[in-house]
């Protein structure tokens, strides 16, 4: 498994953010090949933190750049800035009862 997380650091409204995230990111990432799951966290202080997991480094950069152009036409208004971007191979995974939590 593959994870990308990405860290915005001034972000007006974390909440507004993850909302319009969810409806357009949310149907890129359906619709991509090798897609595991999206998770958006309010950090506090205008921080907001996107982590995705795919199967593979290929899933991932074939849907990072429709998300990218999704966010910079859709989401321009917010004002986001350039997030700082993590990247790697996901060494341990750990589900509660076959569902992740």
């Amino acid at each position: 498994m593959y994870m990308v997380i990405r860290k915005y650091t001034r972000v007006r409204s974390v909440a507004d953010a993850a909302r319009r995230a969810k409806s357009g990111v949310g149907e890129i990432l359906r619709q991509s090949q090798g897609f595991r799951s999206y998770h958006v966290m309010d950090a506090g202080d205008d921080v907001g933190i996107a982590v995705m997991i795919f199967d593979d480094l290929e899933s991932a950069n074939a849907a990072n750049a429709k998300i990218l152009a999704f966010v910079q036409a859709s989401l321009h208004d917010l004002d986001l800035g350039v997030p700082e971007v993590t990247t790697g191979e996901v060494l341990v995974d750990i589900e509660h009862n076959g569902l992740r939590v």
